[in-house]
């Protein structure tokens, strides 16, 4: 089982780190968590306040000190920190001092990700995982054959409805075109990079295109998440079941033509391919309408008349006719600058100020339901819930 051991700098910590050895590396604050007989510390390894903070494990079976790789992005250290074992898997950790967008972070050590990766990776590994507070709007994912017309469904979300839906930006390892603006049209990267994170699990999906990688990032996802808008995936169905797989929740919908013969009409009737061109996409496309029939997909909608298919896609996604927007009330709050952590009997997380002034901003109290939560690493821990008490 875990447990958490209390340190505040005080003696009992620097003798149990010094019973492990050297732990040299880490400068001011640090804590410490044990997890079925492994020391998690966290602290950071460098000075000034945008330091990253880092993860050290200690083996008490072995007696050895390990280096983890550590997934995820970092959070930049505080002047005071604090560890929480929420379940044996993963450890809250919650920062002083920090914006309600930027105080807590999980650090994952054996989730399923995690296990994943280790087994990819070889040696410990260990993931942070960004906390967020509340449910952020599910993504869309939306598959179908080529010609299907999911495209022009999609444009008309994106019209009708512009500030409730957003697109992620996608990674390629090709180089730019005339006029297109890193961050904007792609993410360009170099092959190795986007290779590495690949591996490291970074990507809900990609795949090899005339000899250049293209993927979408877990990140992209998230980002558009972050802003309260539903994240729209226009993907294959490979790609659909990579992200079902992957720890981010999402709406899935297969639009199908109503036949075989008049999807083979519509594509005949772009008028933009070669024959050659043409049969390899009835190929993918009869592959894909029956891989769409395995129950991989939440919604199935028949694209026989365009408006009447727009109708039902809004329908099932909840639109009014009139705009919506899915931003959830912010709550906006700064951590003390010193505070105690305990449990209450609902064995909710209680944050307890022990600054000596008052401050705007600042609450007394804050009370984490961490009961909730869901994803994980690579992506954000939503369903964090906030009371706070001024």
């Amino acid at each position: 089982m875990g447990q958490e051991i209390q340190e505040n700098f005080s003696a009992s910590l620097h003798e149990t780190l010094s019973a492990c050895g050297d732990d040299s590396d880490f400068k001011g604050h640090k804590t410490i968590t044990e997890i079925f007989g492994k020391l998690y510390v966290v602290g950071a390894t460098s000075e000034g306040a945008e330091s990253p903070l880092d993860v050290k494990l200690f083996d008490k079976a072995t007696g050895k000190w390990l280096a983890p790789t550590i997934l995820g992005k970092k959070p930049n250290s505080s002047t005071f920190h604090s560890g929480v074992l929420v379940t044996n898997d993963r450890i809250l950790f919650l920062k002083a001092d920090s914006s309600s967008n930027e105080f807590s972070y999980f650090l994952e050590v054996d989730s399923k990700f995690v296990r994943e990766r280790k087994d990819l990776l070889g040696g410990e590994v260990v993931a942070w995982s960004k906390g967020s507070i509340g449910d952020g709007p599910k993504p869309i994912v939306i598959s179908g054959p080529s010609g299907v017309g999911k495209g022009t469904l999609i444009n008309k979300l994106m019209k009708d409805f512009p500030s409730t839906f957003g697109f992620s930006v996608s990674h390629t390892t090709r180089a730019p075109r005339e006029k297109e603006v890193n961050g904007i049209h792609y993410h360009f990267t170099e092959r190795e990079v986007m290779e590495t994170e690949i591996k490291e699990g970074k990507f809900l999906e990609s795949a090899l295109v005339h000899g250049n990688l293209y993927g979408t990032s877990v990140e992209a996802v998230e980002a558009v998440t972050d802003t309260g808008k539903r994240c729209i995936l226009d993907i294959d169905v490979q790609g659909a079941r990579s992200v079902r797989a992957s720890t981010i929740e999402a709406i899935f919908i297969f639009v199908r033509p109503p036949s075989f013969e008049e999807l083979e009409k519509r594509l005949r009737d772009r008028g933009t391919e070669t024959e050659e061109q043409i049969q390899k996409r009835l190929r993918n496309a009869r592959k894909e309408i029956e891989e769409g029939k395995e129950g991989l997909f939440d919604h199935v909608l028949v694209n026989d008349d365009l408006e009447s298919c727009y109708a039902n896609l809004k329908k099932l996604l909840g639109l009014d006719s009139m705009e919506t927007s899915n931003k959830a009330a912010s709550v906006d709050f700064r951590t003390p600058s010193s505070f105690t952590i305990s449990r209450d009997a609902e064995n909710n997380i209680v944050i307890d100020s022990q600054d000596t002034e008052t401050k705007d901003g600042i609450p007394k109290k804050i009370v984490l339901d961490v009961s909730s939560v869901r994803g994980g690493a690579p992506g954000r821990t939503r369903g964090l819930t906030v009371l706070i008490e001024y």
